[in-house]
């Protein structure tokens, strides 16, 4: 299968309802589903060549967080915060019909997959088999979320989707080597055209307010948010592996290292030459994670 195919699910928000994308790999019947799911201002399709190498073992789902690429945008804003994210990821998990899932979570989506892979039915199991952290843990680094920060819901319009890539190249340089024919496959996705009085051109696929709940995080309230998510981590019991992009300025390596000795004790591998975050689309990032889902 070279293109998935695009469902939606209806999930439940302070305002009433709003339909969450998810891009679908692989066979609907099979019961070894893996959830992929995306950073801070990405979207699904950024799991497209991951999606590739397992569809032939699993059903391979992409969702599209709410306010990016094809899901609704939320009426309040302030609702784009992870624990909302967390409950459309369990409505997610009943349209999908399976009591487990691995889950790939980069960036944002680790936190995601952090704080359900922490929940527990009535018998004490997790909805969360296998769980990947790709270059995000409990503690992340203040240098790193302000330099997110600076570009993070700038109305920016691009001619074209070459004008687009360029630019977003320019902020995503820790996403580590990629050749042009790449770049751009990542690229498109994230692009909205749009014809108006200005003409013809492209925005970004996400709602420029998911910022907001991001810009008014006090001190005060990281520090809360960093105790609560260790105390989340070192409730897993599920095979965690942890990547960590050897140049990251969100996960550092002391960070790394105590998620290794903490909680369900990951498994940590650092790429070589990618800062944050490894995009999975080089042959040997995709490998490293194929191995740890199919491991016993």
């Amino acid at each position: 299968m070279h293109e998935p195919r695009l469902d939606f699910v209806h999930c439940l928000d302070g305002q009433g309802l709003h339909r969450m994308a998810f891009w679908e790999w692989g066979e609907r019947d099979n019961p070894r589903v893996v959830v992929c799911v995306h950073g801070l201002t990405r979207q699904g399709r950024d799991f497209d060549t991951l999606a590739r190498a397992l569809a032939g073992d699993c059903r391979v789902v992409c969702p599209d967080v709410v306010g990016r690429g094809r899901s609704d945008w939320l009426a309040d804003p302030m609702g784009y915060q992870v624990p909302a994210y967390v409950a459309d990821m369990v409505s997610l998990l009943a349209r999908l019909g399976v009591p487990q899932v691995d889950w790939v979570g980069t960036s944002m989506g680790g936190l995601i997959g952090l704080g359900l892979a922490s929940l527990r039915d009535r018998e004490g199991r997790s909805p969360v088999r296998r769980l990947v952290l790709n270059d995000v843990g409990p503690t992340i680094n203040a240098a790193a979320v302000q330099r997110i920060g600076a570009y993070l819901g700038l109305p920016r319009r691009y001619a074209n989707v070459d004008e687009a890539a360029d630019y977003l190249w320019s902020i995503s340089q820790g996403f580590g080597p990629h050749t042009r024919e790449q770049w751009l496959a990542l690229t498109r996705p994230q692009l909205r055209a749009v014809k108006d009085e200005q003409g013809e051109g492209f925005v970004s696929a996400y709602d420029p307010r998911i910022g907001l709940p991001f810009k008014a995080v006090t001190p005060e309230m990281a520090a809360a948010g960093e105790a609560l998510l260790w105390q989340r981590y070192d409730a897993l019991d599920c095979p965690t592996l942890l990547l960590r992009g050897a140049q990251s300025d969100l996960l550092s390596p002391e960070t790394a290292q105590a998620m290794t000795q903490r909680g369900p004790k990951a498994r940590l591998v650092e790429l070589a030459g990618v800062g944050h975050a490894p995009t999975l689309v080089a042959d040997d990032q995709v490998a490293v994670v194929r191995e740890f889902l199919g491991a016993p």
